[in-house]
């Protein structure tokens, strides 16, 4: 598969430039093609084929997302959205009076609030300045906030308000060294960048499935890296976690499943992972190399257009600091005055902090961006 042939699968390219992968991916042809073929099985079988389910999700699903991010299989669960495998982490940790969790002050809420949440029970957060630092989260900045008592780093591999790319291979070895456990937010870098947990360290990362992974609401990722599994002990179990059958009633909690099943409480979303394993399978047929690099083209491409008119780049300039995601304002005119002009223009941004954001992926091409400059005033 070649990106055009990709592209040709999206039905609202042909109708608007569509530059939002960050907020929300259109859906694919395949992908709603997958979602109605599942929901057509369950219509007219009921229960009767729920072992073909069961396997499917567990020969194809489960190592999708694995491949996709140069994970084991035994190492994914299924949950529904970003939220839920942070908070799977913050309410897992054997928690101490007196732990601290570092953080940074512009993190998307879903990587604040569940952390927040454990002051409850004298867990203190640290926060990195990142509003100082241009929108940057900067390694040696982490560095300066872990001690003793330090537990946990949890941070975003791409910043949802500035594009910002995580350094994850620096920060992975400064908590690898200080022996302090990794989590990711990768909502804004799974399905677009190049992701590869054997040669990066990370212990955990979470992405839900609807924005650059093109997979359906209701659909996401939990991974645990193996060796890190004795660090969590689930908060919230069921039938799904256990080993045994789920009708089962001899209750031993004892037969918990070995790897990142367990954190699998019940009956995962079986429409929507079809639909999320047809997304995925044209982003591996492409790779994320390619995914990766015609994306950093296309930013490269709006870039530079937009200094020729005039606008102010609120993203990291320097190529290793930048991501999918782009943002930027005119000097003089407010960006939702702007975003007006560009709805109506055919063309789809989101504005945050005032900025306006761009997110182009696989099924964008160089038209696209063409088609926002030319909607774009000087």
């Amino acid at each position: 598969m070649n990106l055009a042939e990709a592209r040709s699968d999206f039905p609202i390219v042909y109708r608007r430039a569509y530059l939002n992968a960050c907020s929300l991916m259109p859906l694919s042809n395949r992908v709603v093609g997958a979602v109605h073929a599942q929901l057509g099985d369950l219509q007219l079988n009921g229960r009767n084929n729920s072992p073909h389910r069961i396997r499917f999700a567990e020969e194809h699903i489960r190592p999708a997302i694995a491949r996709l991010i140069g994970a084991s299989a035994a190492e994914i669960a299924f949950v529904k959205n970003t939220t839920e495998g942070l908070n799977i982490v913050a309410n897992s940790i054997d928690w101490r009076e007196g732990d601290n969790v570092v953080i940074a002050n512009i993190e998307y809420p879903s990587n604040v609030y569940c952390w927040l949440n454990l002051q409850r029970r004298g867990v203190q957060i640290r926060w990195v300045d990142a509003k100082a630092a241009g929108g940057r989260v900067l390694v040696d900045d982490i560095a300066q906030l872990i001690d003793s008592r330090t537990r946990l780093v949890s941070v975003s591999c791409v910043q949802f308000s500035t594009g910002y790319r995580q350094d994850m291979e620096a920060t992975g070895a400064l908590c690898h060294e200080r022996g302090v456990l990794l989590n990711y937010d990768a909502i804004q870098a799974a399905g677009v960048l190049d992701i590869d947990a054997t040669r990066t360290h990370f212990d955990f990362m979470s992405a839900g499935g609807h924005k650059w992974l093109g997979g359906p609401m209701g659909t996401g990722f939990f991974y645990c890296r193996s060796s890190a599994l004795g660090h969590l002990h689930p908060h919230a179990i069921g039938p799904g976690s256990m080993t045994n059958e789920e009708t089962d009633i001899d209750y031993d909690i004892g037969l918990m499943q070995p790897d990142a099943r367990r954190f699998e409480e019940a009956l995962p979303n079986y429409p929507g992972l079809w639909g999320l394993q047809a997304s995925l399978s044209t982003i591996l047929a492409l790779g994320t190399k390619l995914t990766e690099a015609h994306a950093m083209a296309l930013v490269a491409h709006a870039i530079e257009g937009l200094k020729r008119k005039g606008y102010l780049i609120h993203s990291p300039s320097e190529p290793a600091a930048r991501s999918g995601i782009l943002t930027f304002r005119h000097p003089g005119l407010p960006s939702a005055e702007l975003n007006e002009r560009l709805v109506l223009a055919g063309v789809d941004v989101t504005v945050r902090q005032g900025n306006l954001r761009i997110a182009p992926h696989f099924y964008n091409d160089t038209g696209d961006i063409d088609r926002l400059l030319d909607a774009l005033p000087a």
